[in-house]
């Protein structure tokens, strides 16, 4: 298992793949698959039988899950793509973007 340095919340964007150049929040992180689904982005058209939650049923649209290589944190300063880093500042671990040195 690899170490993931895209949280739940943070906003990023896709910088590979079919959805390249799209921004949203990452809604969930699956760190055994080293993937992430980020809102509106990867949509797929999925087939749901009918149900009690959902009666009518038919196709709907929900966000796919996206490998976090191609997914990029955006710095909170400048709104670019950046790279994470962490170090200890004071008595406390933190996460700080590589463009800016900004706190995340």
């Amino acid at each position: 298992m690899t170490k993931i340095k895209i949280k739940v919340g943070d906003t990023v964007k896709v910088i590979a793949g079919d959805h390249k150049g799209d921004q949203g929040k990452v809604v969930s992180v699956d760190l055994k698959k080293s993937r992430a689904i980020v809102e509106g982005t990867n949509m797929v058209s999925k087939h749901q039988k009918p149900s009690a939650q959902n009666p009518q049923g038919g196709i709907i649209k929900k966000e796919s899950p996206i490998h976090i290589s191609n997914l990029s944190l955006l710095d909170p300063k400048s709104g670019e793509a950046t790279r994470v880093g962490y170090e200890v500042r004071g008595d406390k671990k933190v996460r700080f973007s590589k463009k800016s040195n900004e706190v995340i």
